[in-house]
């Protein structure tokens, strides 16, 4: 991968040193000796006991047995069936029972059905594209983000099994279309006449917030590590990457599709969200 910085150096120029802007803390006996205390620290026979404990005591915020945190969601409509409103969209589950799910405020009580079908009224013009060859723990987190931004659909390219942790049931609001392979992918798009847009820092790739982002675009991502496959670069009409500063050669998969799935949001979506 390719990684762009803030500046270029003139050839044979000295790079710069940061050396006397950092604090040096030599730990006692050295890197071996940082490499002992941080073996010591894991193999403590307590270690596992006390951070258990820690997560279970009664006034540990991120318990979620403690009885001080705030309530999630909200609780049952109040009053008898009788009180209930007749909207069709609520659902007399949700109205007995309270609402828990993760859900913005103006669809509480509503059936998930009547979710989906309001948020297809408003849905923007970009789909979001994920290969899926080694079961990425990424991709949920990019269905979420798909959802957050309101993505036309999400499509799974690949192994029809994948991480839905990150997703957190977002997934349940978006349409999901499955492609076994890249060329089934590229021939949806094309039957539709929809652009694919790459995303991966590799050579010759267009600075994200320069490059240009059709409405209608599909947005490819790749997996953590490998990035996008040889025939999905080959198959995009672009390939589009995201400017970086550090010595990382690049940034979480989920975190580079959110900024790229922002980019066209701003470019593009309606303000009244």
């Amino acid at each position: 991968m390719i990684c762009t910085g803030p500046r270029l150096l003139r050839r044979g120029a000295p790079a710069p040193s940061y050396a006397g802007d950092v604090e040096q803390h030599p730990p006692p006996g050295g890197a071996r000796g940082a490499l002992g205390d941080l073996n010591g620290a894991r193999d403590a026979p307590n270690n596992a006991g006390d951070a258990r404990a820690a997560r279970d005591a009664p006034n540990n915020p991120n318990n979620p047995n403690n009885p001080n945190n705030p309530p999630i969601g909200v609780g049952p409509w109040p009053g008898d069936p009788d009180a209930w409103p007749d909207d069709p969209r609520y659902d007399p589950e949700l109205l007995a029972h309270g609402d828990a799910r993760n859900v913005v405020d103006a669809y509480r009580y509503w059936s998930m059905e009547a979710i989906v079908a309001d948020l297809d009224l408003r849905r923007h013009g970009f789909d979001v594209a994920i290969e899926n060859w080694q079961h990425d723990l990424n991709i949920g987190s990019i269905v979420r983000t798909a959802n957050a931004f309101l993505a036309g659909a999400v499509h799974i390219v690949g192994r029809r099994r994948w991480n839905r942790r990150g997703a957190m049931v977002t997934d349940r609001y978006q349409h999901i279309v499955q492609h076994d392979t890249v060329a089934d992918l590229v021939a949806w798009a094309r039957e539709r006449g929809r652009p694919i847009v790459a995303v991966d820092n590799v050579e010759g790739s267009v600075d994200v917030t320069e490059a240009e982002l059709p409405e209608d675009a599909i947005l490819l991502f790749g997996q953590e590590g490998p990035g996008l496959t040889p025939e999905a670069l080959a198959a995009a009409t672009t390939t589009v990457g995201i400017r970086q500063y550090g010595s990382t050669r690049s940034i979480n998969a989920a975190a580079a599709a959110a900024i790229v799935m922002h980019e066209w949001v701003r470019r593009h979506a309606r303000r009244e969200a």
